[in-house]
């Protein structure tokens, strides 16, 4: 359910990692928890992110929710298509839905995160 080449953190931002690069977003269960999402505020490009710090906010019509770094390191590029089209990360949270890409400091931080199937476990158990 959950791609296998990504890594998920435990507040539902999932991360694909290539070399020093990492993609975040958030997963299909925290959309759907969210539901029809209406506004995402983003970093700026050149912003220094620590792991487990707010990256941005996100708004639905049930509720608000932050948006927390899995990764530390500069944010290098933001998807701009979200602020005329938030819609994009309930239609499709693992690809045009992505969030930001951040160039980590310490690549290694990725591996502490769980894989596809520690999630799947993850969400039952919070269920």
């Amino acid at each position: 359910m959950y791609p296998e080449d990504l890594k998920y953190s435990q507040s539902h931002e999932w991360v694909r990692a290539e070399d020093d690069l990492a993609t975040i977003g958030i997963t299909d269960f925290a959309a759907e928890e969210l539901g029809d999402i209406v506004n995402i505020e983003l970093p700026e490009v050149g912003t220094t992110l620590s792991a487990g710090q707010s990256f941005g906010s996100i708004d639905s019509v049930k509720a608000a929710s932050e948006l927390i770094s899995p990764v530390s390191g500069e944010v290098v590029e933001v998807n701009e298509d979200l602020e005329s089209t938030p819609e994009l990360v309930n239609q499709e949270p693992f690809s045009s839905g992505w969030m930001i890409i951040v160039k980590m400091e310490d690549p290694s931080e990725v591996d502490l995160l769980m894989t596809s199937e520690e999630y799947e476990h993850f969400i039952e158990a919070e269920e």
